[in-house]
């Protein structure tokens, strides 16, 4: 255990943290309980934590709130049966990530660990947590709503692909047999729901919550809200029987989740409709302010002591998340799926206080981990005009160019990241996220102003630990066109401004790429010429991630549907574990065992051109030589400030 909570333990009272048992429900009077929060990862009251956040949020809105952290699933049930009935409802979580990436691997080997539980340990929750912790409940209580959230249920709230599973599964509404679900960051509508149930309104009356999806049987029928246009997809029944309409359906969902007024999506399954009312706007900058001003402690319970350090909080504890977001548009990326297209940027006040407040933590020893959020280089880049932005249903602001109504200004970071220096107490501030270099590539970005490079100067010369992460994923052009990236000439342009900088102030900060294997439109020949042009530049890949389907991307649907949802034309789609491993395996030319390897599969496609490149004796100068270190899994740790 850490000396700062050691230190907090002695000087807070157990009351500072919402109750997780019953001697703490007893401290503080309270014989009934109006919200159980029910969650896959331990309890961490910190704002990068999303069962803190709500269970601060119920808090906020004057209700007694109790969460049962990784109950146990396999005894008599005893931890979902210990608080007793809640007067309003269950809140059901797998965790801050899908629940089957935290236990597998892209090759579905079972992982040892856990970063979410104390001491790093692996089984204390089960596959698909969200849904089997519903499931538990409804049996237990079935008079009782429960209402699911969080990434696991957002990304599966309609019909969807499960890789683990490789089934077509219907919305975890349905397979959970819980009562609502709330999709995306869930503040706005957590809050509407609780307001309207405070004043009498029974939780199956409450169709109406924007963000939410609901199911209602035939004798029910759809609720008619005038507010909202309807648009019917294909119903579960039919995308079983039809690949080709699965992938129509995802154009539809993927534009209507990234619209500013989106239709209500409603779909079949069986005799029933599953209803997905449209979204919230962005939040503005004064709500997302209040979700991050709540009153956390940043540590975790204390119960936790003698279990060991939880990995995930260990990394985050002493970075800042400045925004929400993503307006990339990834074909492999879940982000905009569940925190929306648009960003939704924190106040210079708010991040400023966050940061003092993690400057007095007494274990602080100067380093700010992370400044940055989802892709460090979005906060505060909005459309100049809204009303455009209101017509727009792209699901990319980037691509295939830079929308000319898209301020991509980097001032506002820079001015933060320069506030931030000047505090007496922090060494240094890095930014850990993944920075998005199309923005700052004039080739690419014909917007680029002068703050661009001023903004790559600043983070070069003082917010990088000897790294700098960028995600050019793949070299070949069709690959990046599917992937929604730009071409690999345009990373070839950054490297050089990023060369020049570190020239220029006699740096010795290395340039890492991440790059993926096994990806949707990605040949075998493909990954072989990545190897090559990776080597000519001085690369030596270690480690490369192989591509993960996880639902709510067009990758994932091209993957199980063999058709682009988009073009509806079919796509070459690497799924064999020897189609998948080939393509991994061009990467590590310099490894003994692969040389002869890649010389017969070369010399069998005919680009006898590519052996001598990579394979050849004479090699780029050792001295210019960069090892890469790449992820091997996007969505592992934790904050979810995955980097593009």
């Amino acid at each position: 255990m850490c000396i700062f909570t050691k230190f907090m333990e002695k000087q807070r009272p157990i009351t500072d943290w919402l109750p997780i048992t019953q001697k703490e429900i007893d401290k503080r009077g309270w014989e009934e309980l109006d919200v159980i929060l029910i969650s896959g990862d331990a309890y961490v009251d910190h704002p990068s934590f999303g069962v803190a956040v709500v269970g601060r949020l119920v808090e906020s809105e004057g209700l007694r709130i109790a969460i049962v952290p990784q109950p146990n699933w396999k005894d008599d049930l005893r931890d979902f049966k210990k608080f007793g009935r809640p007067k309003y409802f269950f809140g059901v979580t797998s965790g801050c990530m899908d629940t089957m990436v935290n236990h597998y691997t892209a090759n579905k080997r079972l992982r040892s660990t856990d970063a979410y539980t104390p001491g790093n340990v692996s089984g204390f929750r089960p596959d698909y947590a969200c849904m089997e912790y519903s499931k538990i409940l409804k049996k237990i209580y079935p008079e009782v709503p429960v209402l699911i959230g969080g990434i696991e249920a957002s990304l599966r709230r309609l019909t969807h692909y499960d890789y683990w599973s490789d089934k077509l599964m219907p919305s975890i509404l349905e397979s959970s047999k819980a009562d609502m679900l709330v999709y995306g960051m869930g503040e706005m509508p957590l809050v509407e729901i609780i307001q309207w149930m405070k004043k009498g309104v029974p939780f199956e009356q409450l169709d109406f919550i924007p963000q939410t999806v609901v199911k209602k049987t035939k004798q029910q029928g759809i609720p008619n809200h005038k507010k909202w246009e309807d648009i019917e997809i294909a119903s579960h029944e039919l995308c079983k029987k039809s690949k080709l309409d699965f992938a129509k359906n995802f154009k539809i969902i993927e534009q209507e989740s990234n619209k500013t007024k989106a239709r209500r999506i409603i779909q079949r399954i069986g005799e029933d409709y599953l209803i997905v009312n449209p979204p919230y706007p962005t939040m503005t900058e004064n709500q997302i302010d209040q979700s991050f001003d709540l009153p956390y402690t940043r540590l975790p319970h204390p119960k936790y002591k003698k279990r060991g350090a939880i990995p995930a909080y260990e990394m985050i504890k002493f970075s800042i998340n400045m925004h929400r977001g993503c307006f990339g548009g990834c074909s492999f990326c879940t982000i905009s799926a569940h925190q929306g297209k648009f960003i939704a940027s924190r106040s210079e006040e708010s991040i400023l206080k966050e940061v003092e407040e993690t400057v007095n933590m007494p274990d602080f020893k100067g380093y700010i981990s992370d400044l940055g959020g989802p892709s460090a280089n979005m906060y505060k880049m909005k459309g100049y005009d809204q009303a455009i932005c209101d017509k727009c249903q792209t699901p990319s602001c980037i691509h295939p160019v830079v929308c000319s109504n898209l301020d991509t200004s980097h001032q506002a970071m820079i001015d933060i990241y320069k506030k931030v220096d000047a505090n007496p107490k922090v060494k240094k501030a890095f930014v850990g996220s993944g920075i998005r270099y199309d923005l700052l590539t004039k080739s690419y970005n014909k917007k680029v102003d002068n703050s661009a490079e001023k903004y790559m100067e600043q983070v070069l010369r003082r917010h990088v630990s000897g790294r700098l992460k960028v995600a050019p994923e793949h070299t070949s052009p069709r690959t990046l066109r599917f992937m929604r990236k730009p071409d690999f000439e345009h990373f070839k342009n950054f490297k050089k401004k990023f060369d020049e900088i570190n020239e220029k102030f006699n740096l010795k900060q290395q340039l890492i790429p991440y790059f993926i294997s096994g990806h949707p439109d990605s040949e075998q020949e493909d990954m072989a010429d990545l190897a090559v042009q990776t080597k000519e530049m001085g690369f030596q890949l270690e480690q490369v991630q192989g591509f993960t389907p996880t639902p709510m991307t067009v990758a994932t649907v091209t993957y199980y549907s063999g058709y682009h949802p988009y073009t509806l034309k079919q796509v070459y789609t690497p799924r064999t574990n020897k189609e998948r491993e080939s393509q991994h395996r061009f990467l590590f030319w310099y490894k003994k065992e692969n040389r002869e390897w890649i010389r017969h599969t070369l010399k069998k496609a005919k680009r006898e051109d590519l052996i001598t490149r990579l394979l050849g004796e004479k090699t780029s100068d050792k001295k210019n030589s960069r090892k890469a270190v790449f992820s091997k899994n996007k969505q592992r740790p934790s904050t979810r400030r995955r980097r593009r």
